[in-house]
Formats: structure tokens, C-alpha cells, sequence
């Protein structure tokens, strides 16, 4: 027999066994935890009992939530409604309550301040804008103090290189030499630099001149080479209307300047007329109308790609017919094709002349300072052209070529009748010798 064979029945009767004897008591069991139960409850509510009075049974607690607290004793509540009573009228009673609710929970400061709008979170307005008046702007600069500003550029170049040399530095020969180089790479020009520091060797100067004394002096002697050429343009009363042809490359700010130059004459009591003769750009055409619509001025304008002579004709003779005291008109600035330009513009002066024997009254030529020493071959190029008779120059603000005007004025002697230092109408004022050369040097205009 087997070893597996022979456990066998031992197994079997194990299992007998155990059926026999039943499964476990439970009812038996239950009743003894029972009874060990209420013993241990017994015993401690004896425990309890023999520690007397002094401590009481605690509310029962919830595992979640809050239990409201039990109704205090009548003697107690009759106490504190008997205080409160007493009180003088003048406390104002506090909020009652019912015995059985919590107390209301008040709210806390920040949660009040970020609730209630603060006055003092209001934004108070600048004084500047203030003293403006009601319309809340900011207080316009004058025009000399624009100037000094839009010139900084220039001025820093030229204080800054003078302040180099000059510093603790006899004015030797040497020292000129370097003021010369650095007043032509400031676009004054090869002869115009040269004339400036040779004017300053005669100057009686201390043994060692400082950068202030050198400044000064240069600005006085800017002075006297623009003092000639500063003019402004004039109205004939006579000839209605003044016609002025404006010339110019494209870009240089020939619309620009016509818009600022109709607003300002409007201002002084003149009526104005435009004429757009670009006609072959349609920017330059709807530009122009905008500034018609600013001022009010009546512009004069045909399709793109109109003959620019019978455009200029059909201008005059409604200024002409409207009593009119200022025609401006626009031209095309396309150097490329010098020949083509020059035709164009010698045959719109000959239709001009048909109704206006003696106009053009003037023929103003703009030159963009940015462009520098390319202003003095413009203004060369234009004289071919037509018979140029005064120059305004524009974006002074937006260059450190400001100098450029200087040798301008030196060597062509054409009236400068404006200058522009900004992008509104009020930053194009008739030009100023003095205010200019003294902003260039990065002195007080205004001394």
C-alpha cells in the first residue's frame, strides 16, 4: 500500500470528527460579548457616579458639521437681559440672537476694502494737463523751445566733440584742425567748416578755452552766414492768387508741407486752394485731399496718371473764380528721369502763365535734411530745372545732419522760408537765424 493510500483514511475520519462535533456556537459567543459589555459599562458609570458632580457629561460630537452649543440656564440668560437693560441709552443695543444659533460672523476688514471702491484709487490728473484748460491736454512747448529740442541730435554731436577737444586744451592749431574735421562730419560742409574755424583764431580767447566759450563763439558766427537768408513767404495782396509751385524729390515732404503751410495762412485769415499735380502718384493725390479736409481748404485733384500742365490750368482758374488769396501746387519729384521732369515742369509753368502772366510768384523747393550733403546736389539739380527762389527744409527732428543748412545758406544764398521739426502743422514755423544757430550749438535759444 501506498503512502498516499495510508494517510487517506486518516484524513477522512479527521473530517468526520469534525462534522460531528458541529459548527461553532455563535448565539453563545454573542451573549458572552454581550455581558462583557454591560460589565464595563457598569463600571464605569460607577466610576463616574463616585466622582460626583464636579465633572459633566460632554455632548456627543458628530464626526462632520458642526453641533450647535445646548440653551444656557434661565437664571443665567435672565442675568445677562437684565444687564443689558441697565445699559445707557446711547449704546446702541447690540444684534440679538436666538439661544440656539451660532453667532453671525462678521467680515473681515480686507474682505470690506476690496468690496468698497476706495475715492482715493480714483486717478488724479496731472498738473500740467490741469493748467491746460478743460480739454485735459498736456501745455504746448513754443517753437523755439520744439526747435531746441528737435535739433538735440545735432547739437549732442557737435557738444560732444567740442566738449573732446576742448577740454583743458589750449586753442592751438592742432585743436582747430580737429574742430574743423569734426564741423564737416557734421554736414556743414568742406568750405563752411573751414570759413568757421578760421574765424575762430581771431576770436581773443582766454590762454585755455573751455567748450562753452568755443560754442558761443561758433553760434554767433552760424548766425551772421544764415542771418541773409532767413525770410519768410510772403503774400501778394495784389496777385489773386499767390501761386506757389512746390518742388521737391519724392518723400522729401512736399504734401506735407503744402497741408502745414495751407492750415497756418488759413489761420491768419487767407483763403487757400491745393492743387494736386503729383498726379502720378495716387498716395500723394489722396494725401493731399486729407489735408484739404483738415483745413478746409478746396483741393484741385484729377485721376492718377492726368495730364499734370491741364490739371494746374483748370487749378488757377478756379482760384481765380473763387476769389482765392493762396494756390499751392503739388508737382512730381522724379529725379530719375531728369529730361522727362524738366519738360513737364516748363510746360506747367507756360499754362500757368496763360491766365497768370507773371506767376509762378514763387517756386519753393523742399529738402529732406536726412539726406545731408545729397541737399546741396538737389538744390543744384532743381536750378537746372526751374528758376528756384526759396527752400524750406523738413525733418530736422529725425536726423544729426541738421547742419546741412548752414552750407546751404553759405553757398547759395536761397531764402529759407521754413523749417520743420515735427509731423503736426505747428511744427513748421518761418525759419529763425538765431534761434537756429544757437539750438545747433546746444545753447538757450532764447538768450
Amino acid at each position: 500500500m501506498s503512502k498516499g493510500a495510508a494517510l487517506w483514511p486518516r484524513r477522512k475520519r479527521k473530517k468526520q470528527n469534525g462534522q460531528a462535533e458541529g459548527p461553532p456556537n455563535k448565539t453563545g459567543t454573542a451573549q458572552t460579548e454581550t455581558a462583557n459589555t454591560e460589565t464595563a459599562e457598569t463600571g464605569t458609570a460607577g466610576a463616574q457616579a463616585a466622582e460626583g458632580p464636579a465633572k459633566q457629561e460632554k455632548p456627543a460630537k458628530r464626526r462632520y458639521g458642526w453641533v450647535p452649543s445646548p440653551a444656557k440656564p434661565a437664571s443665567e440668560t435672565d442675568a445677562k437681559q437684565t444687564a443689558r437693560e441697565a445699559e445707557p441709552a446711547s449704546k446702541p443695543p447690540a444684534a440679538e440672537r436666538a439661544p440656539d444659533q451660532p453667532a453671525a460672523r462678521q467680515p473681515e476688514p480686507e474682505a470690506e476694502a476690496a468690496s468698497e471702491p476706495q475715492p482715493a484709487a480714483v486717478p488724479e490728473q496731472p498738473a500740467k494737463s490741469r493748467q491746460a484748460g478743460d480739454t485735459g491736454g498736456q501745455t504746448r512747448k513754443s517753437w523755439v523751445a520744439r526747435l531746441r529740442d528737435g535739433l538735440w541730435r545735432s547739437s549732442s554731436k557737435l557738444g560732444d566733440g567740442i566738449g573732446s577737444i576742448f577740454t583743458k586744451r589750449k586753442l592751438d592749431a592742432e585743436a582747430l584742425e580737429e574742430l574743423e574735421d569734426l564741423l564737416i562730419a557734421s554736414d556743414l560742409g568742406v568750405s563752411t567748416s573751414a570759413k568757421l574755424a578760421g574765424g575762430l583764431r581771431k576770436e581773443r580767447f582766454p590762454k585755455e578755452a573751455g567748450p562753452e566759450e568755443v560754442r558761443a563763439a561758433l553760434a554767433e558766427d552760424i548766425e551772421e552766414i544764415l542771418k541773409p537768408v532767413a525770410q519768410p513767404l510772403e503774400i501778394q495782396p495784389a496777385a489773386k492768387p499767390h501761386i506757389v509751385l512746390v518742388v521737391g524729390v519724392n518723400g522729401s515732404g512736399k504734401t506735407t508741407t503744402i497741408g502745414k503751410l495751407g492750415k497756418q495762412y488759413v489761420d491768419q485769415g487767407y483763403k487757400v486752394q491745393f492743387a494736386a499735380g503729383d498726379t502720378f502718384r495716387a498716395a500723394a493725390v489722396e494725401q493731399l485731399q486729407v489735408w484739404g479736409e483738415r483745413t478746409g481748404c478746396p483741393v484741385t485733384a484729377k485721376e492718377t496718371g492726368a495730364d499734370a500742365a491741364g490739371l494746374a490750368y483748370d487749378a488757377v482758374a478756379k482760384a481765380q473764380k473763387d476769389g482765392a488769396n493762396l494756390l499751392l501746387i503739388d508737382t512730381a519729384g522724379r529725379l530719375h528721369n531728369k529730361s522727362n521732369l524738366m519738360a513737364e515742369l516748363q510746360k506747367v509753368v507756360r499754362v500757368i502763365q496763360k491766365l497768370a502772366p507773371d506767376a509762378p510768384h514763387d517756386v519753393l523747393l523742399v529738402l529732406d535734411a536726412t539726406t545731408g550733403q545729397n541737399a546741396l546736389s538737389q538744390v543744384e539739380t532743381f536750378k537746372q530745372l526751374i528758376n528756384v527762389t526759396g527752400l524750406t527744409v523738413t525733418k530736422l527732428d529725425g536726423s544729426a545732419r541738421g547742419g546741412v543748412l548752414v552750407p546751404l545758406a553759405d553757398k547759395y544764398g536761397l531764402p529759407v522760408h521754413a523749417v520743420g521739426v515735427g509731423e503736426t502743422a505747428d511744427d513748421l514755423r518761418p525759419f529763425s537765424a538765431r534761434a537756429f544757430a544757437r539750438s545747433l550749438m546746444g545753447l538757450d535759444p532764447e538768450r
